[in-house]
Formats: structure tokens, sequence, C-alpha cells
């Protein structure tokens, strides 16, 4: 778990504004927050702080700003946003959202668990959303003000874990591989529980693999995902799967200058080259859309999760590379449809 920063003015470079559509009022006050729909059209208030790795992060983050984009575009929302550049950043930019009366402060991240717990209490008269981590049973966010926005990523990372497995049995492009592999972030739930389901997947299709996996404890420097997934290759993965936002492009790269299969996160990563196999996505934009409209509406629910797996369309399986044989394709959308029917059991947590 992430230390709390120590409070300090976020710089007006790391503010991104967006205006009210047209026709649209005022963002009320805080108090005003159940009535934020009038005869004028909606007119909330809306905070999105992200967690490190910036806007452009090609995953998360972006996904996140997609999101409060379409609100602000569908809804008629007034959007502010923070980017945190590191950890200390997370107590001024929600303290700034709590201090100029926004309706709805979003916390993208579990990293950001411990100042949401220590904010949102102080500011509660907003209604606040975080993603990726539980506020049910959690003394950090047990503020009544708080609500959790979590996804069954081991459901997608089963997905491609079982796709890995295909190709690798079939020699799809690597030839001879008995070792598929992980590189992910830090070691924190929402990572773990891809990388389970991305082992049981790539098992459950072929039983010969060894799994491999390592962390880079980092979310943003490239290069040390990409050391650690050229490792992982010498070891003879001929899959690697990032887990690791931004930091996780270098290892996409690693796969592509060595020949082997990439897997994106989060986002639909096949833009990034050839050597991509297809991608978790994980629907943030989604979730942070959904929750915003559930303010609009009155029925954001504090004190609770929103969880979102493939039932939900929270979770899914990216574009596949041109390369995959359609009747693979076939065999991981099946697999779809048993887990949606409960049929397949998927840890969330790594073994050991």
């Amino acid at each position: 778990m992430a230390t709390v920063g120590a409070a300090c003015g976020a710089s007006d470079d790391d503010t991104t504004t967006s205006e009210p559509a047209a026709g649209t009022t005022a963002a009320p006050a805080a108090s005003d927050t159940a009535a934020a729909t009038t005869a004028a059209g909606p007119a909330l208030k809306v905070g999105l702080a992200t967690d490190q790795g910036g806007l452009n992060d090609k995953g998360f983050n972006q996904l996140a700003f997609q999101g409060a984009t379409k609100a602000q575009t569908e809804l008629g929302v007034t959007l502010e946003v923070k980017e945190s550049k590191s950890e200390a950043d997370y107590v001024p930019n929600l303290t700034y959202f709590c201090d100029n009366d926004f309706d709805v402060i979003i916390a993208i991240g579990f990293l950001m668990a411990p100042t949401v717990g220590q904010i949102a209490p102080k500011c509660a008269d907003a209604q606040f959303a975080i993603v990726d981590n539980s506020v049910v049973g959690d003394p950090i966010n047990e503020a009544p003000n708080v609500t959790g926005l979590l996804f069954k990523e081991q459901e997608s990372g089963y997905l491609v874990g079982y796709l890995a497995g295909l190709v690798t049995k079939n020699n799809i492009k690597v030839s001879g591989s008995k070792a598929v592999s992980s590189v992910g972030g830090l070691k924190i739930p929402p990572v773990d529980r891809f990388i389970a389901g991305y082992q049981k997947g790539a098992v459950d299709a072929n039983p010969d693999l060894k799994t491999l996996s390592g962390y880079s404890q980092d979310f943003v420097d490239q290069a040390k995902c990409k050391e650690l997934a050229l490792s992982q290759i010498e070891q003879g993965s001929g899959v690697v799967f990032q887990v690791a936002g931004g930091c996780g492009l270098g290892a996409l790269e690693a796969a592509g200058e060595k020949g082997v299969w990439g897997i994106g996160v989060d986002a639909d990563q096949s833009a990034i080259g050839p050597q991509i196999l297809t991608s978790a996505v994980k629907r943030v934009e989604s979730a942070v859309f959904l929750a915003i409209k559930a303010a609009q509406d009155g029925t954001l629910a504090g004190g609770t999760d929103n969880n979102y797996g493939l039932v939900e369309d929270g979770v899914a399986l990216g574009t596949v590379s041109p390369d995959v044989p359609q009747e693979l394709v076939d065999e991981v959308n099946a697999k779809a449809e048993e887990i949606k029917a409960g049929s397949v059991e998927i840890p969330a947590e790594v073994a050991g």
C-alpha cells in the first residue's frame, strides 16, 4: 500500500479543465449535489485525479479520462483533471477538489486508497468513487460517501491466458515454446487478479506450459519492464503479458524485438505493433461514466462496491492478431461463454 504524500499545492501544469457542454448550467455547490439535475439540465462538477503515468499511458488513466469526457459530452457535467506525477500529488490533488466544492471526485487506482480514506471524511458533501479498491469492510475507506469500482480482472486474464496457451500449443509464431510469462507493476490485488487468471487459462489450454512471473515495482519506467521481459524471454517465454501500465509498454517492446507475442492490458493495445496477440481489456471508461451518471441520477451508493465482469461487459478479450486462426479464437470465445455461465473456476490470487 502506498504511503500518503505530504500535502502541497499542485501546479497548474498538472490540471486539465473541460468546460460544460452547450446549454448546461454552471456546477452547483457540493451541498446541492442531490439536486444536480435542474430544468436547465444537469450541472455536476466532476474532478478526476489520475494515478502515476498520466493521461497518455495508453491504458488505465487514459480510459478513465475517456469515461469522464464522455460524461462531459453526454451528461453536461463540468470536468477538471489533476494528474499525479508521484504519490506526493495524491493529497493536494484530492484536497483541491474538496476545497473547491466538487460534487463528484474520482480517484484512479488502488494506490490512492489511503488518500481517499484521509480526504473523504473531511469532504462529506462530495461523492467519491475509487477505481480498483473495495470499500466494503475496508477501514481505510469506510466513509459513507465512497464507492468502490471493481473489476473481475481474472476473467479477462483467463481469456488472454487461454489464447496464449493455444498459440504455444499450436506453434503459432512461437515454435516449441514451453513457457509464458507476465510482467506486473506492483504486487497489488488488481494486478494479481489479472496474472492469476492468465496463468490458469494458459495451463488449462496447454498443460505442458511453465508460467513465469515478475514485478517491476514500477508503473511508469518502461526500461524496468523491458529488462524483466527480456529476462523472461531468455528463459523461454513465448508470450509476455504486461500488467504494469505505462511501464509495461517496455515489455511489449521487448516482445517485438525478440519475435515473441505480447499481450496488452486495460485498453485494447493492438495498435502498438504486430507482436500484440491480444489485450486483457478492462472497461475503466464505462465504470467511470456510469458512476458519474449514477451521481447525477442520485443513485450512486456510498459504502458499496460496483463490480464489473464479463457478464456486465466490464472486462473483455481485446482485438486478436490476424495471424491467429479463427478456430482458436472461437475456442476462446466459447470459454468466455462458460465463464459467464459460471462453469469455469478462476483464482483471484496468484498461487504461492
